[in-house]
Parts: C-alpha cells; structure tokens; sequence
C-alpha cells in the first residue's frame, strides 16, 4: 500500500490547486478542461489528475463529459439563488442550536474569532487582504456553527459552502473589501455577536440569514452582466 502514498498525495495537490482556480475564476463556466494542459500546468500525470477531477465532479464543479473529458460547472442565477437560501436557512438553524447547546468555551472562541477578523484592516495588497480576511471570517463562522455539536449538520453546512464559493467569491472581487465593505460587516459581525451572547436564537438566526444573503444581488449583477442568466 506504501508505493500508493505518493500518487494519492498528487492526486490531494491537485484537487485542491484545481478546485482553488476554478473558484477563482482561473477558468470560465463551461470551459473544457483539456488533459494535456491540466498535466502542464499542474505538473502531475493522467490519473492524480483523473482522481482529481472526479472529485471536483462529485463538488458540483466539474461535470463529465460522456468520452469527451470534463468541463467546468455552469453557473446561474437559479443557482446562486437556490444555494446561498439553502446555505442561510442551515446556517440559522444551526445558530439555533449553537445557542441551545453551546457552553462557555464555545463563546469564547466565537468572541476570539471575532475579535481577530475585525482586526483586519492595513494589508499590502487587496489579494492579501481578500485572503486574510476570508479566512478569519471562515474561522468566525465556524466557530458560531462549532456549538451545534451536530457533526452531520456540519458536514453538510462545510458541502453547501464550496458549493457556493464559486458565486461568493465574485462578491469578494467585487467590493475589494473597500474600507466601506468592511466596516459595514464589521458592525453585521458585531451585531451577530451581541444576540449570541444574549442568547437570543429567535433574533440570532434571523440575522444570521439577513447577513448571508447580502452578497446576492451584487453577485446578480456580476452575472448578468457577464451575460448569465
């Protein structure tokens, strides 16, 4: 079994290079993925990269094409419609839960995760900005949903989430997290904290909701005017 380690770690290098650039935007909905250029650019062989690609299928953003190879998922607007409700409503009911079974531990490390994304202000560059504050506020809204104590409702909450990376991250091109964008979610985060803490599940998944789906017309507009409906 030892000689499959490495392949498989190939395979693992290359899902996650793939995965990063499609949500990117590295490539377009729809565009085929040719073998031979994905071997060149990602230097691996055929089959990490065939493994690779079948698990981007089972992601929902790749899709086999019958003898043909693969491309890259559609998008739509009925798509980004239907997940991000789909990813809001999960997520308030598992706040819910969070703030019926959530103990001590579990608000300090929410208040510690908020405490750190608000602190991202003065960066070099808007990619790094992007990135370091999309992975504290990854790192904050995990730490809410942590206290469901539901490890199968977490596990469908982290496949909605890559499922609607793709759409998010064309909110997050958008807006460059401008100073204005980020103080309008710092006080969103804020906000969240204080009915967290007041335990109030009624008003706390509400906002929770409110705050998810705010990215959705931005992201319409990106689409339509991409000539995507």
């Amino acid at each position: 079994m030892e000689h499959d380690a490495p392949r498989q770690n190939l395979a693992i290098s290359a899902y996650q290079a793939l995965k990063h650039d499609i949500i990117r935007g590295r490539y377009a909905p729809e565009e085929k993925l040719l073998m031979s250029r994905l071997k060149e650019y990602y230097g691996v062989s055929t089959g990490p990269l065939r493994e690779a690609l079948s698990q981007l299928v089972a992601d929902r953003l790749v899709v086999a094409i019958s003898q043909r190879g693969y491309r890259v998922a559609a998008m739509s607007l009925a798509e980004l419609n239907d997940i991000y409700d789909a990813r809001a409503q999960l997520e308030g009911l598992i706040l819910r839960l969070a703030i019926e079974r959530g103990d001590d531990d579990w608000e300090a490390n929410v208040l510690a995760t908020a405490h750190r994304l608000a602190k991202v202000t003065e960066v070099s560059s808007p990619d790094e900005l992007l990135d370091g504050w999309d992975l504290r506020h990854k790192a904050f809204h995990t730490a809410i949903a942590s206290g469901c104590n539901s490890p199968h409702l977490l596990q469908m909450r982290d496949t909605l989430f890559d499922q609607v990376e793709r759409y998010r991250h064309l909110w997050l091109q958008e807006t460059v997290m401008s100073p204005q964008a980020l103080d309008t979610k710092r006080q969103e985060h804020a906000a969240l904290v204080d009915v967290i803490l007041a335990r109030n599940a009624e008003q706390a998944a509400n906002l929770m909701r409110d705050h998810l789906m705010t990215p959705v017309p931005i992201i319409t507009r990106v689409l339509q005017a991409r000539g995507i409906d």
